[in-house]
């Protein structure tokens, strides 16, 4: 019997996922996680009702949806209003939440307070935060507190300074063994999935094969337990060009823009609206008395 619930059928937690890495026992499986980004109401309804397992309210936000030119300056309360429009359309879904740069890199206190304010204000599932060894003390205190914690590790666009861009990350073997180290920590930390970004396909199947919490590739190759997407990228709603992983599904962009065009056309021409589009009134209206305006 399938550990999967169908679309709409239950609601999806942590222990589902946890159950489904458990009963797949090898990343080469029929029952993968279905991922998704999501930044507001009407989207968010629309892929939780569409099947999809996570829905990721995720510090991407600030590129595609704020206009930022990375993640960084996105600011704890921006992720709050965001995550509260999404969890507004979320009844079937594991929601989780990026915790934004800024809002776990000091103290430990400040960090679980920040991760609270999420369960509490916003509603959330879990969290995600970015980072392998140097997280082990945070994950653990995070769950620890009841907080479910979900790790990312490879690229983590967060650290794109230090990490002089966006590039593949566990290319050689010292980065590939610091990789597995990094995935090893965020599992003995106690996160219940991890997110590869960027990660040779080899390296992630490695990676796949060891842990016992499901991996989340994204640009991580097809052996991971589950894939994620940024949602603008596979809409075709981004302004510059996709990653090399991000397949696109449709080209919303393109329709968004025909449709304007043709509004701005059909406004200026006068034929928008037409008289079916107008209300009428029931009975003939009265002459208005002229207006006197005193000098």
């Amino acid at each position: 019997m399938s550990v999967t619930p169908s679309a709409g059928s239950g609601k999806i937690t942590v222990p589902d996922l946890l159950q489904r890495k458990s009963a797949a026992g090898s990343p080469y499986n029929s029952n993968k996680l279905v991922c998704l980004t999501a930044y507001d109401y009407p989207t968010a309804r629309l892929l939780d009702e569409a099947g999809v397992d996570v829905i990721l309210v995720g510090d991407s936000l600030a590129m595609v949806a704020l206009g930022y030119d990375s993640t960084l300056p996105v600011t704890l309360e921006e992720m709050l209003h965001h995550a509260r429009a999404v969890r507004r359309g979320v009844q079937r879904a594991l929601l989780v939440v990026d915790m934004p740069f800024g809002s776990y890199h000091t103290d430990t206190a400040e960090s679980l307070r920040n991760a609270v304010r999420f369960v509490k204000e916003a509603g959330v599932e879990a969290v995600k935060v970015e980072g392998g060894e140097r997280r082990l003390e945070l994950i653990a205190r995070l769950t620890e507190a009841e907080i479910p914690v979900m790790g990312h590790v490879g690229l983590t666009p967060q650290s794109v300074n230090a990490l002089g861009g966006y590039r593949v990350q566990g290319k050689t073997v010292d980065s590939a063994e610091q990789l597995l180290r990094d995935a090893r920590a965020v599992e003995a930390a106690g996160a219940f999935a991890v997110v590869l970004e960027a990660v040779p396909r080899e390296l992630a199947t490695q990676i796949t094969r060891e842990l016992r919490i499901p991996t989340i590739g994204i640009g991580a190759g097809p052996d991971c337990d589950g894939q994620i997407l940024v949602l603008h990228d596979m809409l075709g709603l981004t302004f510059d060009q996709p990653p090399k992983f991000a397949r696109q599904y449709a080209n919303i962009g393109e329709t968004i823009s025909k449709a304007v065009r043709e509004y701005c056309a059909d406004v200026r021409g006068g034929s928008f609206p037409s008289d079916a589009e107008s209300y009428h009134a029931g009975q003939p209206l009265k002459s208005a008395k002229p207006i006197r305006v005193s000098s």
